[in-house]
């Protein structure tokens, strides 16, 4: 079948009107650019959309809280309980008043909306918007962390909020607490941002043992939480493989003294992957690290 004339002039115009509509060479490579420096900031899109919007999210957080009431009337009635970790314990806990251990962001308060700012901006985490969010202190209390802080303050024990939040952030990090209400100790410092000192004791960034050591001066910890290991113990800013070597140490632990809650949006987890890649051009590419993290059985 052969084409007429016109058909074929028809279609030699629309091909070269075509042409007509493509991007110059520069606005494609503006687009090519724009997308893949998108990509880093909406990596964490599932999981904030899971965070947000998965029953299975709130239900997680309600059981682990729900079945840890339980585990804490154990503890109370156990003179010898302790949740410090190992060697964090300078003196006899006998006669000191009962506490419990609790991170902030992603343990009792939720960030998600901080995150969803990051993704709808394209735009990767920023100190400055970080703390636009802290200080308006809008933060939500997460399921179940509410009911069991005002348990444990019910039944005699001082809830202990520690964060890696700056200090500069304290006071309003409080306030969010405070306004969510959650219990806070009128005769006593509660919360515990980075940078709180502790006499003799020297804190790296990211841990928090020496906070640990001050609170446990005056308390008996009888639990600890956290969505990250680094909230239980010193030492687990290294590799994937160390990672699971500490946490197993204290794998009889988990679920009776300490108690994790999920965070797949960010966190030490990740800079496992991105910090200790096996070759430089792994260490230059954390996307390609984490790639080459997965593995298939």
């Amino acid at each position: 079948m052969t084409m007429s004339r016109n058909v074929i002039a028809v279609l030699v115009l629309a091909a070269l009107g075509g042409c007509s509509l493509m991007p110059k060479s520069s606005t494609l490579a503006t687009t090519q650019s724009t997308s893949i420096s998108n990509l880093a900031a909406n990596d964490s899109l599932d999981a904030t959309l899971w965070t947000q919007t998965a029953i299975e999210h709130d239900l997680v957080y309600r059981e682990v809280y729900h079945l840890a009431e339980e585990k804490l009337l154990k503890a109370l009635a156990d003179p010898a309980w302790e949740a410090l970790p190992k060697g964090e314990r300078t003196g006899d806990s006998k006669g000191l008043s009962p506490a419990v251990i609790v991170d902030i962001d992603e343990t009792v308060l939720d960030n998600s909306p901080f995150q969803a700012r990051l993704i709808r901006d394209n735009a990767g985490f920023n100190e400055i918007a970080w703390r636009v969010w802290c200080e308006q202190h809008a933060a939500h209390a997460l399921p179940g962390a509410l009911e069991f802080a005002k348990f444990a303050a019910a039944h005699g024990v001082t809830m202990i909020y520690i964060s890696n939040r700056a200090q500069t952030l304290a006071a309003v990090t409080q306030q969010n607490l405070k306004e969510q209400g959650f219990p806070l100790a009128e005769t006593e410092t509660t919360v515990f941002a980075a940078e709180s000192l502790t006499p003799g004791c020297d804190e790296k960034s990211g841990e928090k043992g020496c906070r640990r050591k001050l609170v446990a001066q005056k308390h008996r910890i009888l639990m600890m939480f956290g969505d990250q290991l680094g909230d239980f113990v010193d030492g687990s800013q290294t590799t994937v493989a160390t990672r699971r070597t500490l946490a197993d140490s204290y794998k009889d632990w988990f679920g009776e003294r300490w108690f994790v809650l999920p965070n797949p949006t960010y966190g030490v987890w990740q800079t496992a992957v991105t910090s200790h890649p096996a070759t430089a051009a792994l260490q230059a590419d954390p996307r390609a690290a984490k790639r080459a993290a997965l593995h298939e059985n």
